[in-house]
């Protein structure tokens, strides 16, 4: 590891940790040459999958995308910033299993989930963003059916 204030490659760590989610180490460590501590995370490479977009061009999985819509979703909720980072875990590491190539449909599927169980009101906006309803008919026809599964649980 190169030292972030003098570039010196050689390090001692001095102390290592798991993170709060128990998926990244955290190492303390202190350079040979200079002396000064720095900390550095580790966590597996993952191999995310390629994501088909609408119009066939494919990118790279992005978590950061997830959560930002995620965030969008819930500004000005009481929704706390943990179950956001919580539900974007879950999705990503759903999608780690699956295959090397997924639609980005799916994933915005996956987001519409995780909201209806986190808040209802970030649900529909997002649904009303992602399933781009052509009328009112369409969004009350959501609403009933998000109302109807509430009556069930």
């Amino acid at each position: 590891m190169r030292c972030p204030f003098c570039s010196a490659i050689e390090d001692k760590v001095v102390d290592t940790r798991p993170s709060d989610n128990e998926q990244v180490i955290r190492r303390r460590r202190e350079c040979a040459a200079c002396t000064r501590r720095f900390t550095t995370y580790e966590r597996v490479d993952e191999v995310l999958p390629m994501v088909i977009k609408k119009d066939a061009r494919r990118e790279p999985f992005d978590r950061a995308k997830i959560l930002s819509g995620l965030k969008k979703a819930c500004s000005k909720r009481p929704v706390p910033v943990e179950a956001l980072e919580a539900a974007a875990d879950k999705i990503e590491r759903a999608l780690e299993a699956g295959e090397k190539e997924i639609p980005s449909s799916r994933i915005g599927d996956a987001v519409m989930a995780a909201l209806r169980d986190i808040d209802e009101v970030a649900y529909v906006r997002f649904a009303s963003v992602y399933r781009s309803f052509r009328d009112v008919s369409e969004l009350m026809s959501e609403l009933q059916s998000l109302v109807d599964n509430r009556g069930r649980k």
